[in-house]
């Protein structure tokens, strides 16, 4: 196993020095899911919120989190996104909404971290403009699916069948 990178000889904690590393494209997918009765999924679905258009403020959330990731999480680099994409897929056999979030970079680090930060944002914009509807709302599975680009090279998650 490799040794953990965010920490330092002495194990305090360190940002990574990446100054030496290539710059290359790198990608990140992450997704998140967030299930809700099925007459909150038909409002969102139906334009019928009082509040718009959940989903485009969803959306938009979810981007301006993935741009603002290095102010949430400590000992994140700040990157020039060059790319940064939130898409929902609701499911209504499963009274749900998934979330995908894609971001893109040239540089010297990965986005994993900004990709999973926009789906979380954008689950979490849902279930805040929805809460008043549906207070069980349940985000599940926060995850990255895959990322590519870097030294470690191409890794996608194998979901369970």
């Amino acid at each position: 196993m490799s040794r953990l990178t965010h920490l330092d000889e002495q194990g305090r904690a360190a940002m990574v020095d990446v100054s030496d590393k290539a710059v290359t494209t790198r990608e990140a997918v992450a997704a998140a899911t967030v299930r809700m009765q099925p007459q909150t999924l038909k409002l969102i679905l139906d334009g019928g919120h009082k509040k718009g258009d959940v989903l485009a403020v969803a959306r938009i959330a979810g981007i301006q989190a993935a741009k603002r990731t290095h102010e949430l999480i400590p000992l994140c680099h700040p990157l020039l996104l060059t790319g940064i994409k939130v898409e929902f897929e609701p499911d209504e056999q499963g009274s749900c909404i998934h979330v995908e979030a894609r971001c893109r970079v040239s540089g010297q680090t990965g986005v994993e971290m900004e990709a999973l930060t926009a789906a979380s944002v954008a689950a979490l914009t849902l279930y805040d403009m929805c809460k008043a509807v549906d207070r069980g709302m349940q985000i599940d599975a926060v995850r990255l699916l895959e990322k590519q680009g870097g030294k470690s090279g191409h890794w996608r998650r194998e979901e369970p069948a």
